[in-house]
């Protein structure tokens, strides 16, 4: 028997506030750490992406509830951390790059799946109002905070190469990541 959960939906919204922050704050990141990998991976990569996606498809009949959702939106975090903490700890090579490019596909198998699963937990109207717009916010708000980050970064010597740049600006989103991690959690209570 499934175990029965019950959305927090204020922690539920600050997860995908602090979840598309981290989304905005990381999307210029990755063409600096692909740069290494060969464009005919990009090709293979999207083949597996939907062959995956097709397969889940299949099992939407038993994973669209709130048990699924939640702990397959929480493996979909830890291997988001997994490739940021691998990233911090052995920076730029040829592995890393093909690392979080296979972490970013693994992540994006489940992307349809989470946002239908999201709409049928959720099942009002005003709360995926207040999701969909912490959602915005959220992502603008990371993408000002990126561009910044990185205009600031020009102005010292040191962190001029953008491959610095990037590498530097994985720091907070480590930090945003355990944030995303912890209103997870907190967003489903055991019934």
């Amino acid at each position: 028997m499934l175990q029965k959960l019950k959305l927090d939906t204020f922690s539920f919204v600050l997860y995908k506030f602090f979840n598309s922050l981290f989304l905005g704050v990381s999307i210029g990141s990755v063409f600096t750490i692909y740069d290494s990998l060969d464009p005919s991976l990009f090709s293979a990569g999207g083949i597996f992406l939907a062959i995956a996606t097709l397969i889940i498809a299949n099992f939407y009949n038993k994973i669209l509830n709130e048990y699924y959702f939640f702990r397959i939106s929480l493996l979909v975090e830890v291997v988001v951390l997994l490739m940021v903490t691998g990233f911090l700890v052995f920076s730029y090579n040829i592995y890393t790059s093909l690392s979080i490019y296979i972490g970013y596909q693994l992540t994006f198998i489940f992307g349809s799946y989470l946002v239908r699963a999201e709409t049928l937990v959720i099942r009002n109207e005003k709360v995926l109002t207040k999701v969909d717009s912490a959602k915005q916010f959220g992502y603008l708000l990371g993408m000002v905070i990126s561009y910044f980050f990185y205009k600031t970064m020009e102005n010292f010597p040191l962190f001029y190469d953008n491959k610095i740049k990037v590498y530097q600006i994985h720091f907070p989103l480590l930090v945003i990541e355990l944030l995303v991690i912890f209103f997870l959690i907190r967003s489903f209570k055991k019934v």
